[in-house]
């Protein structure tokens, strides 16, 4: 990540510049004097930070899926009458394949 950052961060700077170009802004603030303000001091890491959370959410983070979590997804997303001919289906697999669905559901 440290590679990344050295390697593009600059362009967070070059994007700003562009996009002040666009709209004929000279700076983003004048909080410091002829250095166009705490945006400009920063668009570096707001790049950076971008990456970054893109980075964890999509690749460092461990991601915690189960079967009961896929199908709770599944299930939420089925409209109640879909949700009892998902329910009516499952039961007759069962019922087939010699399960005591009455125990089942008590």
């Amino acid at each position: 990540m440290a590679t990344f950052a050295s390697l593009v961060a600059p362009f967070g700077g070059f994007f700003a510049s562009g996009f002040k170009r666009a709209f004929d802004i000279k700076d983003f603030g004048h909080s410091i004097p002829g250095h166009g303000g705490m945006t400009d001091r920063m668009d570096c890491q707001f790049l950076m930070g971008m990456f970054s959370y893109v980075y964890y959410t999509s690749l460092a983070r461990v991601h915690r899926v189960t079967v009961g979590s896929v199908l709770q997804t599944i299930v939420s997303s089925l409209s109640p009458e879909e949700q009892m001919q998902l329910f009516t289906d499952l039961r007759r697999l069962l019922e087939g394949a010699g399960a005591d669905v009455a125990a089942l559901c008590r």
